[in-house]
């Protein structure tokens, strides 16, 4: 029987400000792990922050509602806002991880 309820759809997230070497990340990261969000997230060399994430609908929005403020020290400009590539979603594993920068 199929399900009633679609898949969770990935979603990928750039992050625009002062947002490397303020803790973004590891803050990210444990507010990703609380809400039970797959995913991502890593530094990009152009000074933003990237990340993919599939969630229950309700936690993917307070995931991306928290990235539009981040921690304390992050002053966050932009948040753009994507559907995941195919191939992206499908290299989506349980869990949450940091990503070398790229």
């Amino acid at each position: 029987m199929a399900s009633s309820h679609p898949a969770p759809a990935a979603v990928r997230l750039t992050i625009h400000g002062r947002v490397q070497g303020v803790g973004f990340r590891d803050a990210f990261e444990m507010q990703a792990i609380e809400l039970g969000v797959d995913g991502w997230v890593r530094n990009r060399i152009d000074g933003s922050v990237e990340a993919v994430i599939r969630g229950e609908t309700y936690a993917v929005e307070a995931l991306i509602r928290w990235a539009e403020r981040g921690p304390p020290a992050a002053r966050v400009e932009r948040v753009e806002r994507h559907p995941a590539s195919g191939e992206e979603a499908a290299a989506l594993t349980a869990g949450f991880r940091r990503l070398r920068t790229t």
